[in-house]
């Protein structure tokens, strides 16, 4: 090493060593749009509404939750995770409503909407992480091989957690012709990651692009950004309003309920469907991500208040990233559809489904997940035992009938 090496700055220096999954920082004229960003302040990127990032309360008592060998069992399918059969024979035909969903894990989504294809958060990774030997694991394979999902016009990012923004799925779609969708700073990784400039779309929020009759807006959440140990790259985060000349859907990324959902609507609505994260929530991060009753709330707030169009629940069952059991977030999901009297959809991995047509609303988890204590969302019930305490409404015991 030279005197010249030692007078480096250390945090050059570690990001020289920074390795490719790790992606890249914003630089030159990126930066300065980043720095004139009405988003941008005091050098990070600011949600709409204030949100603790970091968990908050005792570490140690966080570890000891989720370490538990009991509790990592019930985070866990109890057997194999039905992935959807003939996902490409379904998708061979194009869908008779001109709008159809298909959930291929987690928030991963192909939306086929007014003769167009976009392909919202794709990870097909087996890990969400930067190493290949460490870090949550998929709990289900991919309904299909990423090479046999045919012509993507647009791919949207989200944000660049590694749950949503996956490198070996990035690069397998490099070499295609697909459009990428990507909220401010996040092309910087893409680009690093072989996706060529002009096929880069990088939007502030209340941006729009426009691909081949489809506009695409990046729209506020409540969220955070990151891809190293400290989670300060310069990047935004975003959920997307996507409009074709029949149909609009929406996609939350990953977001803590704010009021700013009402605004979303009020502006890119009402849509035909929402795909809405109602996993990964916990008591320990209450600000970045939302609980199915939260979710609900935002689905009919971003449908101006009522019940409308069809919900698909995304950001679950494929890895397993907070202390709540593996299957409740469909359960509560289901049980806030049912109380909201809003049309919500429960497909398998993999299995497409039109939301102006029949929709899939079997439970299948149940069959193979563990059975789940009595749950806080049925406890609080409206009628009451003598004295006022609240009763649970029913016991829960997923693996069988409820």
């Amino acid at each position: 090493m030279t005197g010249a090496d030692y007078f480096v700055p250390f945090r050059t220096k570690l990001r020289s060593m920074r390795t490719e999954p790790f992606g890249a920082d914003p630089a030159g004229a990126r930066m300065q749009r980043i720095l004139n960003s009405p988003n941008f302040a005091d050098g990070v990127f600011q949600n709409p509404l204030g949100a603790r990032t970091r968990p908050s309360g005792s570490g140690l008592e966080f570890a000891k939750i989720y370490f538990q060998k009991e509790q990592r069992i019930r985070r866990a399918p109890a057997g194999t995770v039905p992935v959807h059969a003939t996902t490409l024979a379904d998708l061979a035909a194009p869908p008779a409503t001109g709008l159809r969903l298909t959930w291929m894990g987690h928030s991963s989504v192909l939306a086929e909407i007014d003769g167009r294809r976009v392909l919202f958060d794709p990870v097909w990774g087996e890990r969400c992480s930067p190493f290949p030997f460490a870090g949550p694991k998929r709990l289900h394979p991919v309904p299909v091989p990423l090479a046999t999902l045919g012509l993507v016009d647009v791919v949207v990012i989200s944000h660049d957690h590694y749950d949503h923004l996956d490198l070996p799925t990035i690069r397998a779609l490099a070499g295609t012709d697909t459009v990428f969708a990507v909220p401010l700073g996040v092309g910087a990784h893409l680009e690093r990651w072989g996706v060529a400039p002009d096929r880069l779309r990088e939007l502030d929020w209340n941006e729009t692009a426009k691909v081949n009759g489809i506009s695409l807006t990046a729209t506020p959440a409540r969220h955070f950004c990151g891809r190293g140990l400290r989670n300060n790259q310069h990047t935004l985060w975003a959920s997307w309003a996507v409009s074709g000349p029949e149909h609009r859907i929406y996609h939350s990324g990953d977001t803590g309920y704010f009021p700013g959902f009402r605004d979303i609507g009020a502006e890119h609505g009402p849509f035909d469907a929402t795909m809405i994260q109602i996993g990964a929530y916990s008591e320990y991060w209450p600000d970045i991500h939302m609980t199915p009753a939260e979710g609900m709330r935002a689905h009919l707030d971003l449908q101006g208040g009522r019940p409308h169009g069809v919900m698909l629940p995304i950001h679950w069952g494929t890895f397993n990233l907070a202390p709540h059991a593996w299957a409740e977030p469909a359960e509560w999901t289901k049980d806030a559809a049912e109380e909201a009297e809003q049309a919500a959809a429960f497909p398998r991995p993999g299995e497409p489904f039109e939301p102006g047509g029949t929709l899939p609303v079997d439970s299948w988890w149940r069959a193979v997940s563990a059975p789940m204590a009595a749950p806080q969302w049925r406890t609080a019930a409206p009628d009451a035992v003598p004295g006022g305490a609240p009763v649970v409404r029913r016991d829960l015991d997923v693996a069988g009938e409820r």
